[in-house]
């Protein structure tokens, strides 16, 4: 079986990622993207507690693609150091997986 993860990241705000999430899926890097929040954040930055309302990219796709997709998120992303947290899909149903290797893809015309 090929290899899946689901990808999560956070944004400041719905807007970015909205746009975030459109530019992976359009890239093909991801069978599909959820967008949750907001949702609030605490966390340590730079030596001081932060407090901060975030939304979160719930991202599927394949192992292979990982790569590809945390260039993509850092290259696009507003965050000096965003969350890129890969977790291993150790099962799932055939046609849900199937359905993440056909959507992530690369055609002739992205590639």
């Amino acid at each position: 079986m090929k290899g899946y993860v689901q990808v999560v990241t956070t944004v400041p705000n719905a807007a970015e990622g909205a746009d975030l999430a459109r530019s992976i899926a359009c890239e093909r890097l991801a069978a599909g993207i959820q967008i949750l929040g907001p949702i609030r954040s605490v966390y340590w930055w730079r030596g001081a507690l932060q407090d901060a309302t975030e939304w979160q990219l719930v991202i599927l796709t394949t192992a292979e693609h990982f790569d590809d997709l945390e260039r993509h998120i850092k290259a696009n992303h507003t965050y000096e150091t965003p969350e890129i947290i890969a977790t291993d899909i150790v099962a799932g149903s055939a046609e849900y997986l199937r359905w993440i290797t056909d959507e992530t893809r690369k055609t002739d015309a992205s590639s």
